[in-house]
């Protein structure tokens, strides 16, 4: 058994957070790019467009999160794609969080009022015109709290893709458990850095639905 000081193991697992946030920060600025392009398809005009937008979301949203990690892990390589744990970890996270996002804006679309749409066909704007002056940024404006309740969502997420072999915050916690035999500090220690980046989230997103505008 390797001696660990508290310090030690408390060192170790901040330094493993750092890649817990990178891994966080890429799949919901990549999820958010994605979804935007999904919510897209999900309002268009084309039946064909929100059918796609309609399964896409479906399918990710109605199957489990480390299935899509092992498809990006272990399916990609048999189809001749090398990839990396970060790379899957990345790629799984970003196409979850993009459905969701997809959705949660699509909520906030549709509960804007219809005149909405019309001030906007009346000031002679286009179809993507009205989304980006009238529509989008007023269902982003209402739709914040649920956002940012879903990134609480996906930082606790991360810790699956240890599963794959991503050096994150758990498989770290893992690899010293093993070392030490001392679970309760390790653990508690990964529990109490989760909630300490969880929380303030939690937090911010009831401050954001108390401020958010009603429609």
């Amino acid at each position: 058994m390797i001696e660990f000081t508290f310090w030690d193991i408390l060192r170790n697992l901040l330094f493993a957070t750092r890649w817990t946030l990178l891994l966080s920060i890429v799949a919901f600025a990549g999820g958010a790019a994605v979804g935007l392009l999904i919510l897209f398809a999900r309002i268009a005009k084309r039946p064909w467009l929100r059918r796609f937008g309609a399964g896409y979301i479906a399918l990710f949203q109605g199957t489990p999160l480390l299935m899509q990690l092992f498809l990006m892990f272990f399916g990609l390589p048999m189809l001749g794609f090398r990839i990396e744990p970060w790379t899957a970890a990345a790629l799984g996270l970003t196409f979850y969080a993009s459905a969701y996002l997809a959705e949660i804006w699509r909520g906030g679309v549709e509960a804007l009022p219809r005149g909405q749409w019309d001030a906007g066909a009346s000031l002679g704007l286009h179809y993507l015109q009205e989304l980006r002056l009238v529509i989008l940024p007023q269902a982003f404006a209402i739709t914040r709290p649920p956002a940012v309740g879903f990134l609480v969502q996906l930082i606790k997420s991360t810790a699956l893709t240890s599963i794959i072999g991503f050096e994150e915050l758990l498989r770290t916690a893992n690899a010293i458990n093993n070392a030490t035999f001392e679970p309760f500090t390790v653990y508690g220690l990964v529990a109490a850095i989760f909630f300490v980046l969880c929380y303030p989230l939690t937090q911010y997103a009831r401050l954001l639905e108390r401020r958010a505008p009603a429609h």
